[in-house]
């Protein structure tokens, strides 16, 4: 039997503001356009693999992984 199989439905947890932040990426966005907190939601997102974190040119720019909603 494959994992897939065995878990047909799978989520991962987060908060009320982690949803506000991934509500807020609409596509590539500068990671320095969002408030201090709001980086602090990011990185948590990035740990858990629902945004990444790329580098163009000197800058830092965040995309969320996959269309989550």
């Amino acid at each position: 039997m494959k994992f897939n199989e065995l878990i047909k439905d799978f989520t991962i947890a987060r908060s009320n503001e982690e949803t506000k932040v991934l509500k807020l990426m609409t596509d590539i966005m500068p990671y320095d356009s969002f408030s201090e907190r709001e980086q602090v939601i990011i990185d948590g997102l990035i740990r858990k693999s629902l945004v990444s974190k790329v580098y163009n040119k000197g800058s830092i720019l965040v995309v969320m992984n996959d269309k989550i909603f």
